[in-house]
């Protein structure tokens, strides 16, 4: 560490990052996964779960919800998702990782336990904007760290995994709701209320099992806490079986700390010295966020209003869903890592346009049952999944440090905002004109959105695969 000059901040000299890539993968890396994934496990959980419930809602003699109001109540959530990733995004940058997991997860599982009261639309409403509000802060807090303590070399397939576990969240949901909506079991009238108790649970597992992950080295030694930094990551080379020694000839970067970025520097390193990189990121998240929202918080009334299925029985079609989501990043994820961020992104985005179009036409013409429009459904979101996720790992790891939560979350906001407030709503309205051809007409901008995404990601993308976060973007505290 060399001295401050006079008027000036200390400046630091480390090797933590390069320390941290290095790591073999150990038991740390995997709890890490386990304790932050299970946020994307809540937010699959709680997206089906107020789908699979529509008809219930449908139906419920305090409710009586219309198809426009089920809209409604997803775009809800969704806005409260983008409030909660602005909000929550800019503390996580400015007090810490670590500190915004309780608080985050407190809100969600709050607002979830309070949508089982829901009295009328309103209420209902009112407690999705909240729960959406402990997700979005969630996003932003938890993906920020994902990158910072996951290896360079598995960065992108870990985010990937991590992000697409938002399905078994979606599975979990539909067995629940299965159960819960079983009239012959439990009221209906009852049964959707305490779905939502799941998610509370959850929540309080989570709580649990975050109390033993530190902060990110990473963030300590940029705010100026370099011994707490290098006292974290030697208790992770211990429990990797690595041993480190000051000799070792590590990449080494010198950092001037800063307690906070103002945001007018954070808003001109996005939006003017990156302006290539936010078009790509806010490109990928607009498309993958219409192309979800609009298709998956609706999907249930396609088969309830198009096929007459009962909703007691939705969770059984949204599990093969659910499974095809999951297996995309699983399977395919890796090749992120090895052929690269840039011919993986614009490969799954355009596969999942053409996809979801030749879907579409199927369902247009009536010439598939419900089961054979989801595993039509299955095959086009396994290439969708890793699409959605690969937005995500963007927007994460090209911007700065400093900036890296605020980022996320202002194109989640910009993205979802865009794509997954007005789908929903937009996909409410087209179901209830009855017209397979005005859905048809909805898929086709989907499709439209994901395929132009494609072709920025493949002429734009950042080649970041396999290259340690620093060597993707300069800090803006880095000095030489």
């Amino acid at each position: 560490m060399t001295a401050p000059a006079p008027g000036q901040q200390q400046v630091i000299e480390t090797d933590i990052p390069a320390r941290l890539d290095r790591l073999p993968w150990s038991r740390f890396h995997t709890l890490v996964v386990i304790a932050l994934g299970i946020t994307w496990i809540l937010d699959g959980l709680e997206v089906t779960l107020a789908g699979s419930v529509s008809g219930a809602l449908k139906e419920s003699p305090r409710l009586r919800f219309t198809n426009t109001e089920i809209g409604m109540a997803g775009a809800a959530y969704i806005a409260g998702a983008v409030v909660g990733a602005l909000f929550f995004g800019w503390l996580t940058d400015r007090l810490g990782r670590k500190k915004l997991f309780t608080i985050t997860v407190l809100v969600y599982l709050t607002a979830t336990a309070a949508t089982a009261f829901s009295w009328n639309a309103a209420s209902f409403m009112i407690f999705r904007f909240f729960t959406g509000m402990g997700i979005g802060g969630e996003y932003t807090a938890i993906n920020s760290t994902i990158q910072e303590l996951v290896p360079a070399r598995v960065r992108g397939w870990t985010d990937l995994v991590i992000n697409g576990s938002f399905w078994i969240g979606a599975a979990l949901g539909a067995i629940g709701a299965i159960i819960l909506l079983d009239a012959g079991l439990i009221d209906p009238e009852i049964g959707w209320r305490l779905a939502f108790f799941i998610g509370a649970i959850l929540g309080l597992v989570i709580l649990i099992l975050r109390l033993w992950i530190p902060e990110s080295p990473r963030w300590l030694m940029s705010h100026g806490q370099p011994d707490k930094a290098a006292a974290i990551v030697a208790g992770i080379e211990a429990q990797s079986g690595v041993t480190y020694s000051p000799d070792e000839n590590l990449q080494r970067i010198r950092l001037r700390p800063r307690t906070a970025t103002p945001l007018g520097e954070v808003f001109n390193s996005l939006f003017v010295v990156h302006r290539q990189r936010a078009l790509v990121g806010l490109a990928l998240m607009v498309a993958q966020a219409f192309f979800y929202n609009a298709i998956f918080f609706t999907y249930a009334l396609i088969l309830t209003d198009f096929y007459q299925v009962p909703s007691g029985m939705i969770g059984w079609f949204i599990l093969p869903f659910a499974a095809g989501n999951f297996l995309g990043p699983l399977l395919i994820g890796r090749l992120f890592d090895t052929l690269g961020r840039r011919p993986m992104i614009a490969a799954t985005y355009a596969l999942s346009g053409l996809l979801l179009a030749g879907t579409g036409w199927l369902f247009a013409k009536e010439l598939v049952t419900a089961t054979q429009l989801t595993l039509c459904w299955s095959v086009v979101f396994f290439f969708a999944s890793a699409a959605a996720s690969s937005a995500y790992l963007t927007v994460s790891e090209t911007f700065p440090l400093e900036m890296r939560a605020l980022a996320i979350a202002v194109f989640y906001a910009i993205g979802t905002g865009a794509g997954g407030i007005a789908g929903p709503w937009l996909f409410g309205i087209l179901i209830d004109t009855g017209s397979r051809m005005s859905v048809f007409a909805g898929y086709l901008l989907g499709a439209a959105l994901m395929l132009g995404a494609a072709i920025i990601a493949a002429l734009y993308a950042v080649k970041a695969e396999r290259r340690s976060l620093e060597a993707v973007t300069r800090p803006l505290n880095a000095v030489d």
